[in-house]
């Protein structure tokens, strides 16, 4: 969908970050671009000096003086040529500054501004489309700020300087590149006004290519396992025929332009050339400030004047096609950034506690006792509750688009070291509840609390430093194995991590890796395998060492062998603490404190697993494969 944001304030938001980052460079960089630009008018003042001595001197039959005189001038235009040339430098080392650190700070603001927005955001953009905000975009930005930016303002200043000088000149002759330009600037507006919204979509084209590529490329394997290679091939060619489509359309009007003026351009000097000749033969007062008669010495230099005039026209144009694209790719990055971040009202916060004589103090050191801080809101002293582990659901009603509902009514407790179980067919609603747990999303009507806390005051991410999670799919970060359970915690020690990892089940594969747990993990872990990728995402977890984990099928890609090690250690990792499990494989639940069943939502069975089996509902009929979870 086509942003309305009106294109002034995509400039102005755009001067405004420039200036912000760099108010000091900026209007310096902006006086060497007006000081080049202003010297490279004076040439057809000097021409017409030169020109009107030469005639003097013809006329006088005296050729003695005109050396020394036009040297001076020559070399006074050399002198101002050297400056030109400075000012041409510097504004262009000043720019490269400028350019780079701007693109620099505002890929900054991006991803700063994407990790406060919610998961909803990523589940429901194309991941290539983000991507595409890093890469196209930024890259068409950087076009327009180092190349069109500055070409526009020379040759704004430039044709400024040089109408002044023509006026001074001749109005007349004025008045006939006036007409050109405007007739020039009005088929410019039609036919670059007409390529913006087409370079939009241009843009937002590539990016779902770009985000096809990245979905083909992590599912290789199962493209071939499955023979799909000409599906994807075909699906890859319809959405690259409509980035084709919409390119075509911005550059068919882009394009045209410059063949268009520099034929009017040509036709407007022919058009001076003529009326100068007409002025002069038929000794047309000369409406200027100069007071001077037309003459050879003014309409000579105005045919130069017309052919830069005209070129500063040209320049504008060419930079029509970088600045829309630029204009593109900005309003794609402003609106990544005007994204709405994801909300946190909560005021309690999670702080070491120590416990004297039964009553809660906060601590500045690691006690191992945690405690929820509420501050008072009429401003006393703060209550402090212990974390224990104790989580409830009262209610719960959510959907993930309006009108469709995902959980109705769902009420459900954890008391401190309970292992609670969800199990249901696909869709039921078992990860949902643990999205709610976390605050990945809010629910619609209903509570969650905490400790007798409800969630939504409890600072998110204090919340989910509270809670572990081990997910179905594994993610792991380019870096060494050590730094990849060290993601659990930030400043545990390496023996912490190795620690966690003999929890898990994975401190044998590790020390047979080549070199252990400095061994660089890439792409995901790719030279791992699944089992022993899950395996280290659970010794992530158990570093984090929280009260209450959440295990989203965490053995469903683990072989029965691997799943035996890993459940030694996850008993180990569950001991005393508050687990949520979701699990396809019913032999993992079995020894579950509580075991819920859902169905379309709802809770329809709730018990432990001989208390379930005894009611032969469905869990009974999931158990005894009377009917698959699928």
């Amino acid at each position: 969908m086509e942003n309305k944001k009106p294109k002034k304030r995509v400039i102005r938001r755009l001067l405004q970050n420039m200036r912000a980052f760099y108010p000091a460079m900026l209007p310096l960089t902006l006086a060497c671009i007006v000081f080049s630009a202003v010297i490279t008018s004076i040439p057809a003042v000097f021409m017409q000096r030169v020109i009107a001595m030469i005639e003097e001197s013809w006329k006088a039959g005296d050729w003695s003086a005109i050396g020394p005189k036009i040297l001076s001038l020559v070399g006074i235009l050399a002198f101002f040529y050297v400056l030109a040339l400075l000012a041409s430098l510097a504004y262009s080392q000043l720019m490269a500054i400028i350019t780079q650190g701007t693109l620099k700070k505002l890929r900054e603001k991006m991803f700063n501004g994407m990790q406060r927005l919610p998961v909803k955001y990523f589940d429901e953009n194309n991941h290539g489309d983000i991507m595409s905000h890093y890469t196209n975009d930024i890259d068409t930005l950087r076009q327009m700020i180092s190349q069109s930016f500055p070409q526009l303002l020379i040759s704004a200043i430039t044709g400024l300087m040089i109408l002044g000088i023509m006026i001074y000149y001749c109005l007349w002759l004025t008045l006939v590149v006036v007409i050109g330009v405007i007739i020039m600037l009005f088929i410019t507006k039609k036919i670059g006004g007409g390529s913006a919204r087409f370079f939009f979509r241009q843009q937002t084209a590539l990016g779902k290519v770009e985000g096809f590529v990245e979905e083909m490329m992590n599912g290789q394997k199962v493209i071939k396992a499955f023979c799909h290679e000409k599906e994807s091939q075909a699906d890859f060619d319809r959405l690259n025929e409509t980035l084709f489509e919409e390119a075509q359309r911005a550059n068919r009007y882009a394009n045209i332009l410059i063949p268009i003026l520099n034929n009017i351009g040509n036709v407007l000097y022919a058009i001076v050339a003529i009326a100068g000749g007409i002025l002069m033969i038929l000794h047309v007062p000369n409406l200027s400030v100069s007071g001077m008669a037309v003459n050879i010495s003014i309409v000579v230099p105005f045919l130069n004047m017309t052919k830069q005039f005209a070129g500063a026209i040209n320049q504008v144009s060419n930079q029509v096609n970088l600045v829309v694209m630029g204009m593109a790719g900005t309003e794609r990055i402003l609106n990544l950034m005007d994204e709405e971040p994801e909300r946190d009202e909560g005021r309690v916060s999670l702080v070491n506690a120590r416990q004297e004589n039964g009553i809660l103090t906060e601590s500045e050191e690691r006690t191992g006792v945690w405690a929820w801080k509420q501050p008072d809101p009429e401003g006393g002293a703060p209550v402090y509750t212990r974390l224990t582990g104790d989580v409830r659901l009262f209610d719960v009603d959510f959907a993930y688009e309006e009108g469709k509902p995902v959980l109705r009514d769902i009420s459900l407790y954890a008391k401190p070291g309970q292992k609670v179980a969800f199990v249901g067919a696909t869709g039921a609603g078992k990860t949902t509840i643990t999205n709610l747990l976390n605050r990945f999303y809010d629910i619609a009507d209903g509570k969650i609390q905490y400790d007798g806390i409800n969630i939504n005051q409890i600072k998110k991410s204090d919340l989910r430093h509270a809670l572990g999670i081990v997910l179905q799919d594994t993610n792991l970060f380019t870096g060494t194995v050590m730094e990849n359970i060290r993601y659990g915690k930030l400043t545990a020690t390496d023996e912490e991590c190795v620690e966690a990892a003999k929890l898990a089940g994975a401190d044998d594969f590790i020390r047979r890796l080549p070199k252990g747990y400095q061994t660089i993990l890439s792409e995901n872990g790719a030279n791992l395998s699944q089992g022993q990728r899950q395996l280290i995402s659970i010794a992530r977890a158990a570093v984090a060492d929280p009260p209450v984990m959440i295990l989203d099928e965490a053995t469903s890609s683990i072989d029965t062998r691997t799943e035996d090690i890993v459940q030694r250690g996850m008993d180990a990792l569950m001991e005393g603490r508050t687990v949520f499990v979701i699990a396809h494989r019913l032999s993992t639940v079995r020894n579950s404190d509580v075991i819920i069943v859902l169905d379309h939502g709802r809770v329809i069975e709730r018990g432990d697993h001989e208390a379930l089996l005894a009611q032969k509902g469905q869990y009974y009929q999931l158990y005894t494969g009377a009917f698959e979870l699928e």
